[in-house]
């Protein structure tokens, strides 16, 4: 597992796009998970603190579009 620290004005969403690449809901769902009391802190988290990064598999994959003529 590896460890980052917050800049000033970081969110949850822009944490994990920075540093995964990715901000889906089951990457949010694996960060609130690894790191308990974290939501406590409000949507903009503090600078300066170090944040546990989940270890995701894989990207989702995308969902395919419907389209009038399926």
């Amino acid at each position: 597992m590896r460890r980052v620290r917050t800049i000033a004005g970081d969110t949850a969403n822009l944490l994990l796009y920075r540093e995964l690449g990715r901000s889906d809901d089951s990457a949010e769902e694996a960060l609130w998970l690894v790191n308990p009391g974290l939501a406590e802190l409000g949507p903009a988290l503090p600078s300066d603190m170090w944040v546990n990064l989940p270890e995701l598999a894989e990207r989702p994959a995308p969902v395919k579009p419907v389209t009038a003529w399926d």
